[in-house]
């Protein structure tokens, strides 16, 4: 999805497909949030959100990933239910499982500027499992650990290691799917 540059006033304007583009995939995000399987011993559950995040990183420019995702963070944050399970507000988005939605916003543009220089999807999808997956990890443990006093290791246990298998499986999907729908022509490939 390209922007339009005004050449007048030199600002970047968004077209009605950009936009309505974008519009979707906050709407996908938070309906994503609503796949949940709840794990019994941790406050993160596993969701659909680590392959939509990952999916509009893929598709999206940096620009437009980044305003789909704080768009969808302040939805959030004033309190509609767009957070994993439904939930919303500032308790969920600075409780223990907030930094995910931190490490959401920061892998999604990171795979978007990736993308934007390496067009080979089995490049990209090793990002996403290398580079993406780590990074919303860090985020989502040290806000976990920072909130909950809990030691590293029990960290570790509730909000790493049991999602590791299922966000690799994720990532491969993300990328197959952004790779068909970059055929159609409405995103960059």
């Amino acid at each position: 999805m390209n922007t339009k540059t005004n050449s007048a006033s030199g600002t970047s304007l968004w077209s009605v497909n950009n936009l309505t583009m974008m519009a979707m995939m906050v709407a996908l995000i938070s309906a994503s949030s609503y796949i949940t399987i709840p794990l019994p011993f941790s406050s993160a559950a596993i969701t659909a959100q680590t392959l939509v995040v990952n999916f509009i990183g893929l598709l999206l420019a940096p620009q437009e990933t980044f305003v789909v995702m704080l768009t969808w963070i302040l939805v959030g944050f004033v309190g509609l239910p767009v957070f994993s399970g439904g939930t919303g507000g500032p308790a969920k988005l600075f409780g223990p499982s907030g930094g995910y939605i931190f490490g959401f916003l920061i892998v999604s543009v990171l795979i978007s500027l990736f993308c934007r220089k390496v067009k080979d999807i089995r490049l990209q999808t090793a990002f996403l499992i290398i580079i993406g997956i780590p990074v919303i990890y860090l985020l989502g443990s040290v806000q976990m650990k920072l909130v909950t006093g809990q030691p590293w290791a029990a960290i570790l246990v509730q909000s790493v290691l049991p999602f590791i298998p299922l966000d690799i499986v994720k990532c491969i999907a993300a990328a197959a799917l952004a790779k068909a729908m970059r055929r159609t022509g409405l995103f960059l490939s």
